[in-house]
């Protein structure tokens, strides 16, 4: 038995204070899967800010806490 062979197929996360299932491993699954614009949208999991770029290395966990917001941008 390998270690996938136990893991679920749906994970319960946090997003935005609402809990919620879903199947991806990855933030930028995640993303991927709202379909929505990923420059359009600024994420946080478990309090930490995952820049764009390292969403593919964030991995998403049963209990994980997610926050999205608009991007600030200006100067």
């Amino acid at each position: 038995m390998t270690t996938t062979d136990t893991e679920p197929t749906t994970i319960t996360i946090t997003v935005n204070g609402t809990p919620e299932s879903t199947s991806a491993r990855t933030l930028q699954a995640w993303v991927d899967a709202r379909g929505v614009l990923p420059a359009a949208l600024a994420t946080a999991v478990n309090g930490n800010f995952v820049p764009r770029s390292q969403r593919a290395r964030q991995l998403l966990a049963e209990g994980d806490t997610i926050l999205t917001f608009q991007p600030i941008e200006g100067g």
